[in-house]
């Protein structure tokens, strides 16, 4: 008996593997993919509205953060360590940020304060969690359950995060599997894909990306409640970012991926966004290409005005006269 029932946990747990931490090497910026993919939909240099049919979409992934900073330049605080009082503050400067009405805006704050965030944030914000477990809840301890997660009003869950696949070792399958059962219980998902820099270097971007989506695509079947987010490794916290044009060409073959694998109807209706140290300084050009249907924002997220800039880059999404 005690053997079936170690068997039968351990074929949960066949998705996590070890594999050592990502490259910490800096993205060299002149390093570009080897594959570019023609387009035709953006003539005589317009900037043109979503190709895809979603909502704007931002959302802000506030992480484990380590301590509480003051900007002595500008007065500004921002969260960057998980008290209840730089918590509470990050929430008030959110809930007076003024946020163009066309942007659906998620913010997955650390566990333990998703109640306290929901409880005290503005309705316009919906609260996302920033994973959660593969099946019903059981004797898994540290794990959250979806369904814990609708309880408290949680709306979304973000899964395939570069940091559960590379450092906790989440593989594409478990990861796939844990969106299905997600959406299966009507908490809405951040899908991310992305790859990382020697993959980038050797041309392999596509592929890997690819390879990710496929995993998803064989657990979902309803894409309804699905964004896919493509956070390139490199890009994570590392201040670099992919130019517009190579976060542009991954946004366009992961739409054109879908058509392809699932349905015309789905490509154009699922948002893709980007994210990798977007700031309020860069997220108006990125917003500015056409499959870029918004952002999932990591530091910048910690600081209410910058926060409340990358969300209003929806404006650039306006085609041009």
């Amino acid at each position: 008996m005690a053997a079936a029932a170690s068997s039968s946990l351990a074929s949960q747990f066949l998705g996590l593997r070890r594999e050592a931490a990502p490259s910490t090497a800096l993205f060299v910026q002149s390093a570009q993919s080897k594959l570019r993919l023609p387009s035709t939909r953006c003539p005589n240099g317009r900037v043109v509205a979503m190709a895809g049919t979603g909502k704007f979409f931002v959302g802000g992934n506030w992480k484990c953060p380590q301590e509480w900073l003051t900007s002595k330049t500008d007065n500004l605080n921002y969260l960057k360590n998980g008290t209840t009082d730089s918590v509470s503050r990050l929430v008030a400067d959110l809930n007076v940020a003024k946020l163009e009405n066309d942007v659906d805006v998620v913010v997955a704050p650390p566990y333990i304060y998703l109640d306290k965030v929901r409880q005290s944030l503005t309705n316009r914000i919906e609260i996302s969690a920033q994973n959660s477990w593969v099946g019903k809840g059981g004797a898994f301890t540290g794990e959250i359950s979806a369904e814990q997660l609708i309880d408290i009003g949680c709306k979304w869950v973000i899964l395939g995060h570069s940091e559960r696949r590379h450092i906790i070792g989440e593989d594409n399958q478990f990861i796939g599997k844990k969106a299905a059962y997600a959406l299966s219980q009507n908490l809405k998902v951040i899908a991310c894909i992305g790859e990382k820099l020697e993959e980038r270097e050797t041309g392999k971007t596509f592929d890997v990306c690819f390879q990710q989506m496929k995993a998803f695509a064989d657990s979902i079947s309803d894409w309804t409640n699905v964004v896919i987010a493509y956070e390139p490794v490199w890009a994570i916290g590392t201040g670099k970012v992919a130019t517009p044009q190579q976060a542009q060409e991954v946004h366009a073959a992961v739409r054109d991926w879908l058509k392809n694998n699932v349905s015309a109807e789905v490509a154009s209706s699922t948002r893709i966004i980007y994210g990798g140290s977007v700031n309020g300084s860069n997220c108006s050009e990125l917003a500015e290409e056409e499959d870029i249907d918004g952002f999932l924002v990591g530091g910048a997220s910690l600081k209410g005005p910058e926060f409340a800039t990358i969300v209003n880059s929806v404006t650039s999404k306006k085609v041009a006269a």
